[in-house]
Order: C-alpha cells, then sequence, then structure tokens
C-alpha cells in the first residue's frame, strides 16, 4: 500500500515484538500503533498501551481491527462498515471521531483517529494515531438505541443467554450486556419456589468493572398482593413501569417496599425501569435498570425496549430452571441407583461416578460391590449405551438382574453373564451394554483370588504397591445384546499384597480423534506414578490426571486394594482355566 506517510528515521523497520519499537513511535504525543499490510500490528507506543489498558505483548502481532475496533455497544464492527479499514484498503491518509476501542477489561473507550500509509526501508504498512475523546463517557450510553442498534443487543441478548443452562451464568450474562450500556445499575429479583422472593443481583459498573453489591443480594418477604407499588406490581406481572427514590420515600405499604426504599439510598438511583420476567407459565421474578446522576433519566420510551429485554430473559430463565430441576431428579436417581460399597476385612473399596459433561447427570455407565452368600466379593463395572434416563433405565434392569443371577447361583462369571445377557435380550431389545464381572475369594495365606469374565469392556488394571501395571486382558468376549451363543471364558489370577485393582468405564480412556492405546497407556503411567498414595487420593488424582480434556462421556470407576503384608516369594500371576487371551479391542469374530 502506498502511503505519504513518514518513513522511520534512518531506515529503521517497526518493532515486531523481538525487536526495540522505533524511537520516532514513542516520541509521539498520541496514542499510536503500527501496522503491516495484512492489518497485523508490529508496534505500539507507551501511550497507547495506557490509552488501551493494554501491553503490548498483548496487542503484537494481532489483526488491529479484531483486536480493537468496536461499536458503541462494545459489538465487534464489520469490517466492510469501517472507515479506518476503507481508509487502509484505499491507500489514503483519513481522519475521524467517535470510533471505539475495546480496552484490556473488555470495556470500550470512543476516541478520534488519523491513519496513514508510512514506508520504513521497503517496509509499507499503516500509522495510525487516536486520542480519547473527553466528552463522552467510555462504555455509557447518552442516546437512544437506533433500530440497528436494538437488533444487535436483542440478537446479542438471544445468543448469550440461551447458550447457558445454569441459572447463575444466564443472570452474570444478563447484567453484563446491559451494564453499562443501558444503564448503571441491574438489579435482579427472582421468585422463589417456595414463594418468596430473593435478590440475587445488584451490580454497577465501577472503573471499568461490574461489581456485585452483595450487602444488598439476599432473601426477601414475599410478594405483596395488594401493594400498588412498581416492583410489587412488577412482581405480579403488571406492566414496565418508570420509577426513582422518590417513589419510596413515602410510608411503606409492605416489607418489600422497606427493601426497595433502601436500594435505591444504597446505590443512589435517581431514575429506574422496572418490568417482569415472564416464563411460559408463571412471572419468575423482575428486571431493575437505574441510571445515577449525570446519565440520562428514563422515559417512557425506553419501557418497550425493556420489555423486549426482560421476555428473552425469561425464555432463558424458564429454561436453566427447567434444567435444573431435570438435573436434581437425575442426581437423585443417579444415588439411588449407584450402591454404597461393602465393608470386606482386608480390603479397601472405593468408588467414583463423573457424569457426562452436557448430559442430564444420570448414564448408563455403572459399578457394583456385593458380599455373596459364600463369602466371596463380587465386584462388576458395566456401561449402558447412552448416558440419559432411558440408559439409565436399561442399567438399572441388568444390575438387578445381575444381582440376583448372582445371589442365588454359586456360578462362575461367565455362566451369570451368559445368563444375564439371555435375559437382557429380551427385556430390552437390541440396548447394547459392556461389563466385566469378577468374583474375589480369600485363598487362605496367599490373600486374594481374583475370577473375571469381561463382555466388550476395558480391561481393568492391577497396579502393584511398585507401581508396576498389567492389564487383565484375557477372559474377554462379545458385549451383551448381541445374541453371542458361544461359552463365556473366565481368567483367574492371585493379587499380590498392597495391589490395587481399578475397574473403570471408557469414558477414563477414550478421546476423540485419539487411539485406544494413547487412552490405555496414559491410565497406566499415571496409576503407576499414584500407585504408593492412599486409595482415594489415588482414584481421585488418577481421575484428573487421566480423564480425556475432550470427553464427552461419563465415568465410572471402582477401586480396591489388598492389604499389605511382610514380604514373602512373589506370584505375580497364577493363572487358572485359561480359556481366552484376545486383549480389548481385538476382533471377537469367529
Amino acid at each position: 500500500m502506498q502511503g505519504q506517510g513518514p518513513s522511520a528515521p534512518g531506515g529503521q523497520a517497526p518493532a515486531d515484538g523481538s525487536g526495540p519499537r522505533p524511537a520516532w513511535l514513542e516520541s509521539l504525543a498520541a496514542a499510536a500503533y503500527l501496522a503491516d499490510e495484512q492489518g497485523v500490528i508490529t508496534a505500539v507506543n507507551t501511550v497507547a498501551e495506557q490509552l488501551l489498558g493494554r501491553n503490548a505483548v498483548e496487542l503484537l502481532g494481532r489483526d488491529a481491527h479484531d483486536t480493537l475496533h468496536r461499536n458503541a455497544l462494545g459489538q465487534p464492527e464489520p469490517r466492510s462498515e469501517c472507515p479506518v479499514r476503507q481508509a487502509v484498503l484505499a491507500g489514503r491518509t483519513a481522519q475521524g471521531g467517535a470510533l471505539w476501542f475495546e480496552r484490556g477489561d473488555g470495556s470500550v473507550t470512543p476516541v478520534a483517529w488519523l491513519v496513514t500509509g508510512y514506508d520504513a526501508g521497503g517496509r509499507r504498512g499503516t500509522l495510525a494515531l487516536f486520542h480519547p475523546l473527553d466528552d463522552t463517557e467510555p462504555g455509557s450510553l447518552q442516546e437512544p438505541l437506533s433500530e440497528l442498534e436494538r437488533l444487535a443487543l436483542f440478537a446479542e441478548l438471544t445468543t448469550q443467554l440461551t447458550s447457558t443452562m445454569d441459572v447463575e451464568e444466564v443472570l452474570n450474562r444478563l447484567v453484563r450486556l446491559l451494564v453499562p450500556r443501558l444503564a448503571d445499575w441491574a438489579v435482579v429479583d427472582l421468585i422463589t419456589e417456595a414463594g418468596g422472593v430473593w435478590r440475587r443481583v445488584v451490580v454497577h459498573a465501577e472503573d471499568g468493572e461490574l461489581r456485585n453489591q452483595e450487602n444488598l443480594v439476599g432473601p426477601m418477604s414475599a410478594v405483596p398482593q395488594e401493594s400498588q407499588l412498581p416492583l410489587s406490581r412488577a412482581l405480579r406481572g403488571a406492566a414496565s413501569a418508570l420509577t426513582g427514590p422518590e417513589t419510596y420515600r413515602g410510608e411503606p405499604d409492605s416489607e418489600l417496599a422497606v427493601e426497595q426504599g433502601r436500594l435505591f439510598a444504597a446505590t443512589g438511583i435517581q431514575s429506574a425501569v422496572i418490568g417482569p420476567i415472564r416464563g411460559l407459565r408463571d412471572v419468575l421474578g423482575a428486571l431493575t435498570l437505574g441510571r445515577s446522576d449525570g446519565s440520562h433519566p428514563f422515559t417512557t420510551a425506553d419501557l418497550p425496549l425493556l420489555e423486549e429485554i426482560t421476555r428473552r430473559a425469561g425464555l432463558a430463565l424458564d429454561n436453566a430452571r427447567l434444567y435444573e430441576r431435570q438435573r436434581k431428579v437425575s442426581e437423585t436417581m443417579q444415588r439411588h441407583l449407584l450402591p454404597q460399597l461393602p465393608r470386606v476385612p482386608d480390603l479397601q473399596m472405593t468408588a467414583r461416578y463423573v457424569p457426562a459433561p452436557d448430559a442430564s447427570q444420570v448414564g448408563g455407565d455403572w459399578y457394583d460391590a456385593f458380599v455373596l452368600p459364600d463369602g466371596a466379593t463380587a465386584l462388576v463395572i458395566g456401561d449402558v449405551v447412552g448416558h440419559d434416563l432411558e440408559a439409565a433405565a436399561d442399567m438399572a434392569q441388568l444390575r438387578n438382574m445381575l444381582r440376583a443371577y448372582a445371589f442365588s447361583q454359586q456360578k462362575p462369571p461367565s455362566k451369570i453373564v451368559e445368563w444375564l445377557d439371555q435375559a437382557a435380550m429380551q427385556l430390552s431389545g437390541s440396548d447394547m451394554a459392556t461389563l466385566v464381572l469378577a468374583r474375589l475369594t480369600r485363598v487362605g495365606p496367599l490373600g486374594w483370588e481374583l475370577t473375571w469374565t469381561n463382555a466388550g469392556h476395558p480391561p481393568p488394571l492391577l497396579i502393584t504397591r511398585e507401581g508396576a501395571t498389567q492389564y487383565l486382558t484375557d477372559a474377554h468376549g462379545m458385549l451383551l445384546g448381541t445374541g453371542w451363543a458361544e461359552p463365556r471364558p473366565d481368567m483367574s489370577l492371585l493379587l499380590p499384597p498392597g495391589a490395587t485393582l481399578l475397574l473403570y468405564t471408557d469414558g477414563l480412556i477414550e478421546e476423540p480423534g485419539a487411539s485406544l492405546d494413547d487412552g490405555l497407556d496414559r491410565l497406566s503411567r499415571q496409576a503407576a506414578a499414584l500407585s504408593h498414595h492412599p486409595l482415594d487420593t489415588f482414584t481421585d488424582e488418577l481421575l484428573a490426571r487421566a480423564r480425556p480434556a475432550a470427553n464427552e462421556d461419563d465415568i465410572a470407576l471402582l477401586a480396591l486394594r489388598t492389604a499389605h503384608r511382610a514380604p514373602r516369594p512373589t506370584v505375580n500371576c497364577l493363572r487358572r482355566s485359561c480359556i481366552s487371551t484376545r486383549p480389548y479391542g481385538a476382533s471377537d469374530a469367529r
């Protein structure tokens, strides 16, 4: 791009982050930055750093338009409408006012600007000079929104509020979109399920940040049915209204009026609008927007805007509340489905369940452990396809049938799973499930013998006290629900003293785009490194370290540890009835 701007003294190239900033740039009294022909910032001066609240490291190498240019509402400025961008593309010097730049704290500041081309040692680019417009308060809205700005605000409200199912996050996003764009203060009162009122948010803008007045937040009295004051009417679903401190200076007609008078006195709000937040069936609460001295007071022309804001907020809050109710039901169901672990002498045992990040807090992964009539301990880890209430119901059926078969029949794990597979095919059709069923039996002075069968599940992991690891890949057969008619295998081994046995579901090792071997290797390494930790610490740390970052599945984990005894000749693995040696992941087709 050709330009008529300055050249660096001595042909000095502009700084690119790895060298010093040009002396001539630093000598300018105005805030300034240099950008290359692609619009990437290559240098800034100290005045610009101070005005923008950003250091050079945060700016260098970043696109100037995308990083800085905003509209008055703090939204990204379209490139096609940016006057600076137009001047740069045209290769001409241009200047103007009321361009908004984003500061490091997320607020926006209005600036007057000038851009011109420069040529330094054969390197061409843009020099941008800018200074603050002192007669406009950064981040405040002095004039009514244009129709375009209203539409942009509504679109942003819809996008931001409906993309979360957490009530607190909905409220946080709501006030961040409104303060200080539309008001100096935002107050949200929500009606509780018991019929009371809880003041959840009292937020104002201070030094470019939103601050919540915790001393004004908390429970309030129930909605008075006879009060005609604005907040009471809004909480009953009446239309939005203008109000101010004078409204609450008279004799209060309810406890709610006392609290509202306290709000105006504590905040210094001089003008306010209050509107009901309505859900699909009920009034959920009220939104109050307030302006202090120095800001334009609200007028009746602002009420339709408030109504549209509260309508969108109500839909988002209604969805979030419904989701929270479902989650509480699901969590209660999950707590009842997942059992208490038995107390077995000379054995430590612990378990964890982690729901899928985006699921309803209940799923098809499960663990179980119970003492059988012959004194052996049954261990189960399983996974029904899916992580929703239907998967949880299928899981509960399988768990209860497995318990019944294991209690009533003194049979090896393979036989129990064969019966379970046949019954599951009749009850739940084509639903698929995997599991490992094991019997842990005391064998006198030798300690504990583990006998297990595996129906398409990730292999158990054995970790010795010294940190050696071994995947128990034997006794592997087809998953449940396939109609497989072949006999299922069993395998047995003696657990070393002080060893840890880990049963887990595939959410702990599987990650989109990564191989299964990578997950197994990661789990083995982390388990070995944690082998000397107490069992509860071992389990929690293992979940934190081994769980894939992109995991989207729920996880069940059952860990047990045998008692440590005095050293004796080591028995690594005493195997009996070795029927299958196919590893997890290998084909079971015959």
